[in-house]
């Protein structure tokens, strides 16, 4: 029963898999093939990730990123927070480890949902693509907008938070990143 309540959303998705089966033999092959494809991409990119965060976990000490992107770091954290998500590539779910570490070695909130923000539209791969496809004005209002809005929302979300769910928001970093 431990195993089914453990794995429920997983069996849940392959009961619709094969209801799609029953319902058209061609709509069902078509979706286990781009699960396929997405799971073989997960597969590739996840493992380095957690290697490259498992470094940094141990290279980088508590202190730096307190420094550079603590509660008191100010304009430095955004700075920060910006340079690592915009230098990121990959997709947006590459970036949720590295935010659980930043998170644990005591990155102020704020800056980590920034740093989200950032990487999930304004990175450095994805403002060439739309230069090159969109134009440069198009990219320049783009993240000319985003960007406030992203640090706005952040720090509004940082100020409604309670200090109790802050200090759940870190504890849970600490155990997902042990």
């Amino acid at each position: 029963m431990k195993i089914i309540k453990t794995y429920r959303n997983a069996i849940v998705m392959v009961s619709l898999m094969l209801g799609l089966f029953v319902i058209s033999k061609e709509i069902g092959l078509h979706a286990a093939k781009i699960t396929l494809s997405n799971l073989k991409e997960f597969i590739i990119i996840v493992p380095p990730i957690f290697l490259i965060v498992g470094l940094l976990d141990v290279w980088v000490p508590k202190e730096t990123i307190i420094k550079l992107m603590g509660q008191n770091s100010g304009m430095k954290g955004i700075a920060t927070a910006f340079f690592l998500a915009t230098a990121a590539a990959g997709p947006l779910y590459v970036a949720f480890p590295i935010a659980a570490l930043l998170l644990k070695k005591q990155a102020r909130l704020a800056y980590v949902l920034f740093f989200l923000g950032v990487w999930s539209s304004t990175k450095l791969p994805i403002a060439l693509f739309e230069v090159a496809s969109l134009g440069l004005k198009f990219t320049l209002i783009h993240v000319g907008i985003s960007l406030p809005l992203y640090l706005l929302t952040a720090f509004l979300i940082e100020k409604l938070t309670s200090d109790s769910s802050l200090e759940s928001i870190y504890d849970k970093a600490n155990s997902l990143t042990q």
